[in-house]
C-alpha cells in the first residue's frame, strides 16, 4: 500500500517535471533561434515594454496571480536583456519572490475567501481538479507545483482553502525560488549559444 502510494507520487511529480522540461526546451530553442534576428530587432511595441522594468514587474505579477497565464521563463528571457550577469540574477531574484508572493496571496485568498462565489466560481473552473491530487499526497503538491508548470498561485489557493498549516505551506512554497534559479541558470547558459537566424 505504501509502495504503491510512493510510486504514484514519484510517477506525478516526474510526469509533471517532464512537461516543465519539454516547456523549457521549446521556449529556450525558440529564444536561441530568435534571439538576434531582425523581426524581434524592429518590432518597437517590445522594446517600449521590455525597456520599462517596473511594466515588466507588473505584467508578471498579474500573470502569477492569474495562474500563472505566461510562463515565467519569459520574463528571465526578459531579463537577459540588461546585458550584466550580476543584473539577469537580481531580476531572476525579483522574479521568484514575486511569484512566492503571489502563491503567499493565493494561499490567503484560499484561507479567507472560501465561501465567497468568487472562489466558487475559481473552484469549479481551475481548482477542483488538483483537490484529488491534494488529497492523495498533501503538501508534496505544493512541493510540484512549486517545481513543475502545474498553476502554482492554483494550487496555493487550493492549500489555502483547505486550511493547510500556515508554517509548512511557507516552508514548502520556498522550493518555487530554487525553480527559479535553476530555470534561469539554464537560460543564462542558453543565451552563449549563437542563433542561426537574422
Amino acid at each position: 500500500m505504501g509502495t504503491d502510494r510512493e510510486n504514484n507520487k514519484s510517477s506525478f511529480f516526474f510526469n509533471n517535471l517532464l512537461k516543465g522540461i519539454i516547456w523549457l526546451i521549446v521556449i529556450v530553442v525558440i529564444f536561441i533561434l530568435l534571439k538576434d534576428s531582425k523581426f524581434i530587432r524592429e518590432q518597437d511595441w517590445l522594446h517600449t515594454i521590455s525597456d520599462n522594468n517596473w511594466l515588466v514587474y507588473t505584467i508578471f505579477m498579474l500573470s502569477e496571480v492569474i495562474f500563472g497565464l505566461i510562463p515565467p521563463e519569459i520574463f528571465m528571457i526578459w531579463s537577459l536583456n540588461h546585458g550584466i550577469s550580476e543584473i539577469y540574477f537580481v531580476n531572476v531574484l525579483i522574479l521568484a519572490a514575486i511569484s512566492y508572493w503571489a502563491g503567499m496571496l493565493g494561499y490567503s485568498i484560499g484561507l479567507n475567501f472560501t465561501r465567497t462565489k468568487i472562489f466558487k466560481k475559481l473552484y469549479d473552473k481551475y481548482l477542483h481538479k488538483y483537490e484529488s491530487e491534494f488529497r492523495k499526497f498533501s503538501g508534496f503538491i505544493l512541493f510540484v507545483a512549486a517545481v513543475t508548470p502545474i498553476p502554482y498561485s492554483a494550487v496555493c489557493m487550493l492549500v489555502g482553502a483547505i486550511k493547510y498549516p500556515r508554517k509548512y505551506f511557507y516552508l514548502i512554497s520556498l522550493t518555487r525560488i530554487m525553480r527559479f534559479a535553476l530555470w534561469g541558470f539554464f537560460i543564462y547558459q542558453a543565451n552563449n549559444i549563437p542563433s542561426i537566424l537574422y
